[in-house]
C-alpha cells in the first residue's frame, strides 16, 4: 500500500507542476494553440485531485488495516483504537494533516476548475496560482514529511496509538472545520492575483469570489469555536479560549477575513477599498499559511502544535516567496486600483466599514505580536518572555466593544451621508433597550464601579442589547413597509424582506449571533471554582450546587483504564443530576488523560474535573467550575453559521405580472 500511496504524491507532483507551466505559458503567449495548453493545464489540475484522493485513501485503508509497516500508521494508530478515530488518523500527524491540507486544496482546485466557463481567463490564472500553492505542499510530502515512509527493523506488533487529547468525537470534525477554512482562502486570494496581474477591469472578480469567501469563512468560524469547544469539553482547566499560540493562530485569519467580508461592501457598492481589499486577502491567505508554519515549526511551545520539525524552513521560504510575489504585482499594477470615490462623511455607511476594518486589524496585530513576542524578546534580549491572557484583553476587549457598537449602528447608516435627524429617529428606540438592560443589570447586583470586569460586563450586555434590537428594528421597519404594499401580515412580510436582500439580512442574523457570543462571554468574570479532596459521602458546595460524592471506582478496556468519580448534584434538597468525571490512561501512548464533565443550562454550566487521587489518602480530588451562561456562546456560533448559510441562498426573483394591453379606440370622426 506504501507504494501506491507514494506513488501517487510523485504523479500528483508532476501533475500540478504541469498544470502550472503550462497554464502560465498558455497565459503569457495568447494565440490559437494556447487555448489547447491551457485546457490540458486545467485537465492536469483536476486529475490532480483525483490522484491526491487515492493517497489519502490509500492512508486511511492502512490505518484500518493496522498496517504498522508504515511509520506514520505506527505512530498515530493501534488496533483497539475505535473506528472513527482511525479515519481521523488521517489528519492527526504532522504528516497525515499535511496531505490532507492537499486533498482539500485539491478539492477546491476541481470546483474551481469546473466552473472555469463563468469567466475562461480570470479562472486560468486563479488555476495556475492554486497550482503553484499546491505544488509547495506536494513537495514537502514528497521530499520532507513524507506520510508513507516504512519503518525500520522489526515490524512492530501494536502501533503507539493516538494521542489521547485527540480521542474526542468533536476532533473527527474540528481539524476538518479549520482546515477547510485555512485552505478555503487559497481560492478568493488566487482571484484576486489574478485580477490584480492581469489588470482586471471592474469588481467583477469580488462577485465571482464572494460565495467561496462566505462558505470559507463559515467553515473557520466553525473551525475556531470547535476548538474553543474541544478545549473546554477535554483539557479540564474550566475555559474555552487562553490565548494560546496555536489558538491566535486560527484567530487572525478570522479577523483579517471578517475585515475583507466587510471592506469588499465598499469596493462592490462605491468603488473604495481597492488596494486595501487586496492586500486583506493577500494577509489572510499568508496568515493562514503562518498559522501552519506555527503549529508544525517547533518554534513555539503549545498543548495544539505538532512535535518540533524541520520543515518549518520551508515554510519560511514559502511565506517570504508569496509575499514578494504580491509585493512584485501590488506596486507594478497598482495605478489600476485607484478609488472611484472619497469618503464624503464620517456620519455613514462607508466610516462605519471603515472603522471595522481599523479594529479588527488592530486585534490582529495585537494577536500576532502577543505570539511572536517570547521569539522576539529571546532574539533581542538572550530571554524568552511570554504574554498572557491580561495582555490580550487590555486590547481585545475594549476592540470588541466598539465592534459591537458599529455592528449596531453600521445597519442606520446610509451610503455617502447620514442626516443626524435620520440617525436620531432610527437608534432612538434600540438606544433605550439598550440602556434599560443596563439598569436592570445595576438593580440585580453588578456593581460596574466595583470592578473593571464587572463594567465590561455591563456594556458588553447592553452593546449585545444593542446590537439585537437594532437587527429586529431593521426586519420590523422593512416588514412594515411591505405589509403596507401588500396586505400581508408583519411576519410574512419580514420573510419577504429577507428573500429581497438574502445577504443584507443574513447578515444582520450573523451580527445578531456575534451579540449572542458576546453574551456568552461576558459570564466570564463572574466565574467560581472550588477544589476538594472527596471520599464517600463528603460534600462541596458551589454556587446554588451542593456536590455528594457517592463512590469512586475504576475500569478497564483493551485501548485504556480509566477510573472516575460518581457525584450527585443537588440544588437545594433536590437531587438534580448525577455526574462522572472521569481520568483515563491510554495504553498504546501511556499517556493520561482528565475528561470533564458538564451540566450545561441556559443560566450556567456546572463543570467537573477529576484531579486524580491523593496518594496518602487514596481519595479523589475533585474541582468544580461554575461557569454562568457559557451555553450562549454555542449558540450564538450557530447563529452565526446559519445566518452564513442563509445570506448564501441567491435572492428571490421577483414576480412581474404583464400590463394588460390597452385596448385602441378609433378616435371620433375617423373615417368621417
Amino acid at each position: 500500500m506504501s507504494q501506491i500511496g507514494s506513488f501517487a504524491l510523485l504523479l500528483a507532483l508532476a501533475l500540478s507542476t504541469y498544470s502550472f507551466l503550462a497554464g502560465v505559458l498558455a497565459l503569457a503567449r495568447p494565440g490559437a494553440g494556447s487555448e489547447r495548453l491551457g485546457e490540458t493545464a486545467r485537465r492536469a489540475g483536476i486529475a490532480t485531485f483525483a490522484v491526491v484522493f487515492l493517497a489519502a485513501l490509500v492512508l486511511v485503508i492502512s490505518a484500518f488495516h493496522d498496517d504498522f509497516s508504515i511509520a506514520y500508521i505506527f505512530h498515530h494508530s493501534n488496533r483497539d483504537l475505535p473506528a472513527p478515530y482511525k479515519f481521523a488518523t488521517l489528519w492527526s500527524g504532522q504528516e497525515g494533516s499535511l496531505l490532507f491540507w492537499s486533498l482539500l486544496l485539491a478539492a477546491y482546485g476541481f470546483v474551481l476548475r469546473l466552473r472555469h466557463k463563468t469567466d475562461v481567463r480570470l479562472f486560468a490564472y486563479a488555476s495556475a496560482i492554486i497550482s503553484a500553492v499546491q505544488i509547495f505542499f506536494l513537495l514537502l510530502l514528497n521530499f520532507a514529511a513524507h506520510p508513507f515512509a516504512l519503518m525500520q527493523g522489526e515490524l512492530p506488533a501494536d502501533g503507539a496509538g493516538l494521542n489521547p487529547l485527540l480521542q474526542y468525537p468533536e476532533m473527527v470534525i474540528h481539524p476538518p472545520m479549520l482546515y477547510l477554512g485555512y485552505v478555503g482562502f487559497t481560492v478568493p486570494f488566487a482571484f484576486a492575483l489574478g485580477a490584480l496581474i492581469m489588470r482586471y477591469p471592474g469588481e467583477k472578480w469580488i462577485r465571482i469570489t464572494r460565495r467561496w469567501t462566505m462558505v470559507t469563512w463559515a467553515f473557520l468560524t466553525c473551525g475556531v469555536f470547535l476548538g474553543a469547544h474541544w478545549a473546554y469539553s477535554v483539557l479540564g482547566w474550566g475555559g474555552y479560549w487562553g490565548w494560546d499560540p496555536v489558538e491566535n493562530a486560527s484567530l487572525m485569519p478570522w479577523l483579517t477575513g471578517t475585515a475583507f467580508l466587510h471592506s469588499v461592501m465598499m469596493q462592490e457598492k462605491r468603488g473604495m477599498l481597492k488596494m486595501w481589499n487586496m492586500w486583506l486577502i493577500f494577509a489572510t491567505f499568508w496568515l493562514a499559511i503562518l498559522g501552519t508554519f506555527l503549529t508544525r515549526s517547533g518554534i513555539i511551545s503549545s498543548v495544539h502544535a505538532f512535535a518540533q520539525s524541520s520543515i518549518g524552513g520551508w515554510f519560511k521560504w514559502f511565506l517570504v516567496i508569496t509575499f514578494v510575489t504580491f509585493t512584485f504585482f501590488f506596486f507594478k499594477n497598482k495605478s489600476h486600483l485607484r478609488s472611484e470615490h472619497k469618503l464624503e462623511s464620517l456620519i455613514s455607511r462607508e466610516s462605519s466599514f471603515l472603522f471595522n476594518n481599523l479594529l479588527l486589524l488592530l486585534a490582529c496585530f495585537t494577536v500576532l505580536w502577543g505570539t511572536w513576542f517570547p521569539l522576539i524578546s529571546e532574539y533581542v534580549q538572550g530571554n524568552k518572555v511570554t504574554v498572557g491572557p491580561p495582555f490580550y484583553n487590555k486590547v481585545a476587549i475594549p476592540v470588541a466593544l466598539l465592534l459591537l457598537l458599529l455592528t449596531a449602528v453600521g445597519p442606520l447608516l446610509a451610503w455617502r451621508k447620514t442626516s443626524l435627524e435620520s440617525l436620531k429617529r432610527n437608534f432612538m428606540w434600540p438606544a433605550l433597550g439598550a440602556l434599560a438592560v443596563g439598569i436592570l443589570m445595576v438593580v440585580f447586583g453588578v456593581r460596574p464601579w466595583q470592578d473593571i470586569a464587572y463594567f465590561y460586563a455591563l456594556m458588553a450586555a447592553m452593546l449585545s442589547a444593542l446590537v439585537g434590537l437594532t437587527v429586529a428594528s431593521e426586519f420590523i421597519r422593512g416588514g412594515r413597509v411591505i405589509s403596507r404594499h401588500t396586505g400581508q401580515n408583519l411576519l410574512a412580510s419580514m420573510v419577504h424582506l429577507f428573500h429581497r436582500n438574502t445577504r443584507r439580512y443574513g447578515g444582520y442574523i450573523v451580527h445578531f449571533g456575534v451579540a449572542v457570543v458576546i453574551i456568552g462571554i461576558l459570564g466570564t468574570p463572574f466565574n467560581q471554582d472550588k477544589e476538594k479532596e472527596m471520599g464517600f459521602g463528603d460534600k462541596m458546595t458551589i454556587g446554588p450546587y451542593t456536590l455528594v460524592c457517592e463512590s469512586y471506582t475504576q475500569d478497564d478496556n483493551p485501548n485504556y483504564s480509566n477510573e472516575w468519580a460518581i457525584i450527585n448534584v443537588f440544588k437545594g434538597d433536590r437531587k438534580i443530576e448525577t455526574m462522572y468525571p472521569e481520568r483515563r490512561f491510554y495504553k498504546a501512548s501511556q499517556q493520561p488523560q482528565t475528561l470533564p464533565r458538564i451540566r450545561s443550562t441556559y443560566k450556567e454550566d456546572l463543570y467537573l474535573t477529576y484531579e486524580g487521587l491523593n496518594e496518602q489518602t487514596g481519595r479523589p480530588i475533585i474541582k468544580a467550575h461554575l461557569n454562568p451562561l457559557v451555553m450562549w456562546i454555542w449558540v450564538g456560533v450557530l447563529i452565526m453559521i446559519g445566518g452564513t448559510v442563509l445570506a448564501l441562498i441567491p435572492n428571490a426573483v421577483p414576480v412581474r405580472v404583464p400590463a394588460p394591453a390597452r385596448i385602441q379606440t378609433a378616435p371620433v370622426g375617423a373615417g368621417d
